[in-house]
Formats: C-alpha cells, sequence, structure tokens
C-alpha cells in the first residue's frame, strides 16, 4: 500500500499472479455504469451486495500491481453476479508534485470517459504509469489512450485537455480521505469493512472474502 504519513512510502512491483491480468476487451462494458459523484459501478442488473468498493490512485505503483494480480478476478465475479464493485479513483498525492499533478489527470481523464470504456482506459492508464517523481500522464498521452480504449467522442479529448472534472476530482478526493478516512492506495471495503492488505492482493483470498459466507473479512 503507498500510504500518505509525511513520506511516501512505495513497494516494489512484483509479476501478476495466476489471478492476474484482464478480461477480453469489452466483456465487461455492459456491466459499467458511473454514478453522480463520479464513482464507476460494476455489476449485473440487479445485483446490489455485497459492495466491493476500490480507492485506487493511478499513480500508485500498488494500485498497477493490485490491478494487475486481482483486477480479472474482481471483474469475473461482477460477471458471475457475485458482486457489486464501485471504483473510486482520487488524488492521494495532494501537494506532493510532481505526483499531485500526475493522479490529478489521469483522474480527471477517467472521469471524462464514457462508462462504458472505463475499464479499458483504466487499464491503459495503469500499464503507461510514469515512474515516481517524474512527470507524467501528459494530456496527449492520456487522449492517446483513450483512443485506444475506443474513445472516439472530440468532447474526450476537450475534457481532458481543459481538466473539466478537475472540480469532482477534488469531491472524489476529499470524499476519500476526508469522509471514508482513506490514508492509502489501494484501500478497499467489502460491505464496509476494510479489507487487509494480503487479501487485497490476493486474488484467491479476495475472491473467498467476496463469496464466502456472512460478511467477516480476513485481516491483514
Amino acid at each position: 500500500m503507498v500510504v500518505i504519513a509525511g513520506v511516501v512510502v512505495t513497494f516494489s512491483l512484483k509479476g501478476a499472479s495466476p489471478g492476474g491480468g484482464t478480461l477480453p476487451p469489452g466483456a465487461v462494458s455492459s456491466l459499467l455504469s458511473r454514478q453522480p459523484d463520479g464513482s464507476i459501478v460494476m455489476a449485473e442488473p440487479g445485483v446490489t451486495s455485497p459492495v466491493l468498493e476500490l480507492f485506487e490512485d493511478f499513480q500508485c505503483p500498488i494500485c498497477k500491481q493490485f490491478e494487475a494480480d486481482s483486477g480479472a478476478t474482481v471483474q469475473r465475479l461482477a460477471q458471475e453476479g457475485k458482486v457489486k464493485v464501485v471504483y473510486r479513483p482520487f488524488d492521494l498525492f495532494v501537494g506532493r508534485e510532481p505526483l499531485a499533478s500526475n493522479s490529478h489527470r489521469a483522474a480527471n481523464a477517467a472521469l471524462c470517459a464514457p462508462a462504458a470504456d472505463w475499464t479499458k482506459l483504466q487499464g491503459l492508464i495503469f500499464q503507461n504509469q510514469p515512474a515516481e517523481g517524474t512527470a507524467g500522464f501528459s494530456a496527449q498521452g492520456l487522449i492517446t489512450w483513450g483512443r485506444q480504449a475506443g474513445i472516439t467522442d472530440a468532447a474526450f479529448a476537450t475534457c481532458v485537455t481543459e481538466q473539466s472534472k478537475s472540480a469532482q476530482v477534488d469531491q472524489m478526493t476529499s470524499y476519500a480521505t476526508g469522509s471514508r478516512g482513506v490514508q492509502g492506495t489501494p484501500t478497499v471495503f467489502l460491505n464496509g469493512v476494510q479489507v487487509g492488505q494480503s487479501t487485497v492482493m490476493d486474488p484467491q483470498a479476495l475472491e473467498q472474502a467476496i463469496t464466502g459466507p456472512g460478511t467477516g473479512v480476513p485481516s491483514a
């Protein structure tokens, strides 16, 4: 987990586990919808629980690792109607440059994207994550990845260039760090209970937590 507590603590990346990777492009498009607060919901119609909330920052290397290790498992469980997933991107690194600007631009671009293209663009942004301490996620790069994700509407490019969703990124950041008390990423809640980091990063353990009896969540 990347944590803000006076310093930025990072961990090295590892290769994707058997539960990682991504599903075929478009596999979950029909499950995606955007909520008024900017979050993305991925769920089969009528599925309201359990609810898995994912607080992520696009500049966070452990979020990139989480998506590589456990992202496909989360998507598959949503496809199977076993979970309602809520993606909540935000800017963890407020006040720490160039991390904060990188995070903000990427989150803005994600909010500019049509809901159906969310997971495709999300994957491309993480794939092209800049090294910590370097400037990255340029507007042109984000627009290019949007095209690769199938976003052809010129309004997307304008939204990215002008950072039209900047205020909403700020609101989502305040919700994450204020209302929900998120201090690091990725932070994952299952039915409102925070999931231990060792479970989050282990696709088999995370699946067991989601599909197991009751609402208990394994501790870290």
